[in-house]
């Protein structure tokens, strides 16, 4: 548990580097169920093959937020990347402190990044 901002920034980075770096192929493809994503919180990206990162986001249960349907599959498939080319890119997140802590995570994140398809990218806070 990050007990300070320096702490925080430090799992945001470690966060970061496990979504962004990790091989496109190591990435879970599309697929109906996304039963080999846990049910678990975490920070998850959308990624393409070439172009990186798509969407960063948060969530309670990554499975659960995959299999409901996501706004940036839609966006990917408006702009005509083929399905093969976009998957997703997670990091667990195994001590679930707070929603808050999530938040803060991904806004850290998101300010490094700046993907396209994220909507609003939240102020420094």
């Amino acid at each position: 548990m990050p007990t300070n901002d320096s702490d925080l920034q430090i799992q945001a980075r470690r966060i970061l580097d496990a979504i962004a770096f990790i091989p496109f192929v190591q990435c879970q493809p599309l697929s109906r169920g996304f039963a080999r994503i846990p049910s678990r919180p975490g920070i998850y990206a959308i990624k393409h093959r070439i172009n990186g990162l798509l969407y960063i986001g948060k969530t309670k249960s990554l499975r659960g937020r995959f299999s409901g349907g996501h706004k940036a599959f839609l966006w990917a498939w408006l702009d005509k990347y083929n399905d093969e080319d976009v998957r997703i890119a997670m990091q667990v997140i195994s001590h679930w402190e707070s929603p808050a802590l999530l938040l803060e995570l991904e806004a850290m994140i998101l300010r490094a990044t700046e993907p396209p398809y994220n909507v609003q990218i939240p102020t420094e806070m």
